[in-house]
């Protein structure tokens, strides 16, 4: 195995990137400023003199010189070159990646500090986007678990990993170039070595070490991203509450000696795996939607439970492609909440739009007349229908489309109009055509679930003459991130 040495190069050379031809000119530091808020994608808030400064490493309530990275007009970013006072919301980081990894950014920052600034978010997006008339908020409904909460991790493979800082500062040899983890923000091609990650419970943590000591031991080739070379691609691990485990190892491409006896190992090792998978990846993307996926040892799906008040559990069939919510315990909550908001009597007509894999509406369909999910993803529905029968739940219907076209007069016509839409689009948002569909449905009561506040405002005021905000909570599905979920319940006026 190659060494490679630190000694003499610049930081950029020992991370693969060409010498600087400059070094331009510091930028100046901002002595004393007080940080009194939380801006853009988590990032702390300073004012200063009128300009407005992103830092990172910092929370609300620090005082600190900060060391200007970037400026433009009345904006700038920044890190702290010193903390002054410490803010008493500040928290020791509990993991060793914290501030290299790009997950999990608000280590550094209370739980509690945590959610009231997300609930801050909530408000900020709905009355200054949506221009809306808002209830009182409550709290953020706050996670009980926040840590080990994800039921799915992916990792990447990698022979030229991401140096971190003690490794450079320290100097010498280093040997060992492979990785298998997670990108660095906004690097495509540089990937952390994780040894450890505090999102999913075990057995991932041992799995993907295990993989990484069994690669080291008996050479096996990394992917190399730029040239899109190499062997061990991804790693993808799911969990369920219910201690079901599926592990999928993408290659790119075959080796059936090795193949096999790798996946042997790993099996001998966690006898215990409910699914184990392989595929051969041969694009230049990571993506398996479009790849043949084998199954090695198993099943070729795990399953996952929801209580269900007064009924017998939910359980949902989990594929290598299916999407279901990332944090089963909020996810219940959440669902829970849904459902309360939908007020249902068991003769109501539900809409759920974006339905995914019919886990929002298998929730409800107990206890209304019935319900019909739309969803663009045909896998997806092909999911819900399987989970339908799964549960032995009739009294749904599914539809694969892109919601702006398939939600007509002859959709309507079919499933019958509406008395309760939930919807819970993506990022993006819902089409403007979506939104005029339901404006023409006009249903008695909307419940919008948004993993973006941001597109969440401007599809409701889109809506504001027709609605009225009855109620709204914020939901934290992702401790220690900036990202909140919100659920809104909207009443016709």
């Amino acid at each position: 195995m190659e060494d490679r040495t630190t000694e003499g190069l610049a930081p950029g050379r020992a991370h693969g990137r060409p010498p600087r031809r400059h070094v331009p000119k510091e930028l100046p530091v901002l002595e004393g400023a007080a940080i009194s808020g939380v801006g853009a994608k988590g990032k702390a808030l300073a004012k200063v003199d009128g300009l407005v400064v992103f830092v990172e490493g910092a929370v609300p309530g620090d005082v600190a010189d900060l060391r200007i990275t970037r400026k433009k007009k009345n904006l700038a970013e920044a890190r702290v070159e010193r903390l002054i006072t410490p803010s008493p919301q500040r928290a020791v980081p509990f993991c060793k990646h914290f501030g290299t990894c790009g997950g999990c950014t608000w280590q550094h920052l209370e739980y509690a500090a945590q959610t009231d600034w997300k609930r801050q978010e909530v408000i900020d997006n709905l009355e200054r986007i949506g221009g809306l008339e808002l209830p009182e908020v409550p709290p953020t409904l706050a996670a009980k678990a926040t840590r080990f909460y994800r039921n799915k991790l992916e990792y990447t493979f990698s022979d030229q990993r991401w140096f971190t800082q003690e490794e450079l500062a320290a100097g010498g040899r280093i040997n060992e170039r492979k990785a298998v983890g997670y990108h660095l923000p906004g690097r495509f091609d540089k990937v952390l070595d994780i040894s450890e990650c505090w999102l999913q419970p075990e057995p991932s943590d041992a799995i993907r070490n295990f993989i990484r000591a069994y690669s080291a031991k008996h050479g096996l080739d990394h992917y190399n991203i730029r040239q899109h070379q190499g062997w061990l691609r991804t790693l993808t691990i799911r969990t369920t509450t219910t201690g079901e485990t599926m592990v999928l190892l993408a290659f790119g491409h075959e080796d059936t000696p090795a193949r096999e006896a790798l996946l042997s190992a790993i099996l001998h090792e966690f006898p215990g795996i409910t699914a184990l998978l392989w595929c051969i990846n041969p694009k230049k993307n990571d993506t398996i939607w479009d790849l043949d996926i084998q199954v090695f040892h198993g099943r070729d799906h795990i399953i996952e439970q929801l209580p269900d008040a007064g009924f017998d559990p939910l359980r949902f069939r989990i594929g290598p492609k299916s999407f279901f919510q990332t944090n089963p315990a909020q996810t219940l909550a959440m669902y829970e909440l849904v459902r309360d908001w939908a007020k249902l009597r068991g003769d109501e007509r539900v809409y759920d739009l974006y339905c995914g894999a019919g886990s929002i509406s298998l929730f409800l369909a107990r206890h209304c007349a019935h319900v019909t999910g739309a969803e663009i993803v045909p896998e997806a529905i092909a999911d819900a229908h399987a989970n339908a029968g799964l549960n032995g739940i009739g009294n749904v219907a599914f539809e694969a489309g892109d919601l702006k076209d398939l939600l007509n007069a002859g959709f309507i016509e079919r499933h019958g109009k509406p008395d309760v839409l939930v919807t819970d689009p993506p990022r993006a948002g819902m089409h403007e055509a979506v939104v005029q569909r339901i404006r023409e449905m006009a249903p008695p009561r909307v419940v919008y679930v948004s993993c973006n506040p941001a597109t969440q405002a401007r599809d409701l005021a889109l809506l504001n003459d027709l609605y009225r905000v009855a109620a709204v909570q914020p939901v934290d599905m992702f401790p220690h991130t900036a990202h909140v979920e919100n659920v809104a319940c909207l009443e016709r006026r």
